[in-house]
Formats: structure tokens, C-alpha cells, sequence
């Protein structure tokens, strides 16, 4: 499998991949024509965000459209396909976003914000989480755009058929790392700055309930640790 390194890379909707042409719009048109200055006839690495990238030449590159031709096409594995970080919204937004960003510079593909008992409540910011995940990608040259998805509370994600990992510092298990050969969806659940309710802790087997470190860590800690101990 081959992996890039000192390009620049684009994104583009999987629509918008037409035959043997790909078309960019938008913010990303822009800034290939007016910020790199980008012309005809120069190469474009260009994403769908579903694991591919096309390495292109540009055809025409106009402020509201880049049209380029395929001249090749990398195609990548989702080793996180059903991977599922769930993380409570913290109390700075700062740090809720650098976990976003680093988790999918380490290839995080699935993202669950839901609302928990301790945590600092807010509206969701699904529109600039989905930039940083967008920057994110783009920047660590990966070809899958990760996916948010919004759950009320922690009592959802209890329900969801798979395997479970919630993290608690009390807890008796150690986690380690897993091998991620199975079939099964497997969500890893990490708690707020003030830790989980006995309410939320209930909902989960003893053996479900796992520590990353013996001492603690802060919840954007736990999360990129765990992130990277997965690669």
C-alpha cells in the first residue's frame, strides 16, 4: 500500500467523481485557484473521503470549479471501519476539539458526542467539528473523513449491539490494545472531567470496564492514548 507524504491534499463530495474526471468546489476550488495559485496541466492529489485518492491533472481550475483528469488511484483500508469513539462534551471546547483532531490524525473514523450526567451541556457544533475533522484529514494525508454521530445520552450507546470498553480509573482491567479482527462494532466509551455517575457506571458489566493508566488522565488524555495504543 502506498502512503504519500509532502503533497498537498484536496477533498472533493464522491459525486463529484465523474468517470474518469474530478471535479472540486466550493472552499477547497477556491483555495486550489486563488490561495496555491494552481493552473492547467499541474498535478492535484484530490480525496472522496471513502478511501481514495486520485492523483490528477488539472484540466481547467476556475474560482467555482477545478476540473481534472484521473491519472492514477490509491486506494486505501479502514483498519477503524467499526470503531466508535464516544466522548461526553467537556467543559473547554479547545480541548473537545483537539481530541477530534488528533484522533483522526491517528485514524479515528467514527465519532459519538453524547451528553453526560457530569458534563458541561451545550448546543452541538456539528459544522466546525466537521472542518476540523475535514483540516484534520487533509493534514495527516488519510482518505477517510470521519463521521460524527449525536446520542442524547450515555444510556443510547448502552443499547447498541457490539463490544463495549468504557473507561473507568477504579476498574480492576487494564486495557492494552485489542486485535480488531471481528465483525463486530465495538465502541470505546470514555467519561467527563468529573468522571461517570454510578447512574452511567451501572449500565455496564464489571468486564466491560477498563483503565487506560494507573494514574489519571485528563479525558483528552485517555482518548488519544487509547487512539494510538489501537495502531
Amino acid at each position: 500500500m502506498e502512503f504519500l507524504s509532502n503533497i498537498e491534499l484536496y477533498f472533493t463530495k464522491p459525486q463529484n467523481v465523474v468517470s474518469n474526471k474530478v471535479y472540486v468546489e466550493g472552499e477547497e476550488c477556491r483555495h486550489i485557484s486563488k490561495v496555491m495559485r494552481h493552473s492547467s496541466g499541474e498535478k492535484l492529489f484530490i480525496t472522496n473521503g471513502l478511501g481514495k485518492i486520485f492523483q490528477t491533472k488539472i484540466i481547467t481550475a476556475a474560482s467555482d470549479l477545478t476540473e481534472t483528469v484521473i491519472e492514477k488511484i490509491l486506494e486505501y483500508d479502514n483498519p477503524l471501519s467499526k470503531v466508535f469513539f464516544c466522548i461526553p462534551k467537556i467543559k473547554s471546547p479547545d480541548r473537545f476539539e483537539f481530541i477530534l483532531e488528533k484522533c483522526t490524525e491517528l485514524g479515528v473514523t467514527n465519532f459519538i458526542i453524547y451528553n453526560a450526567e457530569r458534563a458541561v451541556a451545550y448546543s452541538e457544533r456539528i459544522e466546525r467539528w466537521n472542518k476540523i475533522l475535514l483540516a484534520a484529514m487533509k493534514q495527516s494525508l488519510r482518505s477517510y473523513l470521519p463521521v460524527i454521530f449525536i446520542e442524547k445520552s450515555l444510556k443510547e450507546i448502552s443499547l447498541k449491539e457490539g463490544i463495549k470498553y468504557i473507561f473507568e480509573q477504579e476498574s480492576e482491567n487494564k486495557f492494552s490494545g485489542l486485535s480488531l479482527d471481528n465483525f463486530q462494532n465495538i465502541y470505546f466509551i470514555f467519561g467527563p472531567e468529573g468522571g461517570l455517575s454510578q447512574n452511567e457506571l451501572s449500565l455496564f458489566s464489571k468486564t466491560e470496564k477498563y483503565k487506560i493508566a494507573d494514574n489519571r488522565l485528563r479525558t483528552e488524555t485517555a482518548v488519544i492514548k487509547c487512539a494510538s495504543l489501537l495502531l
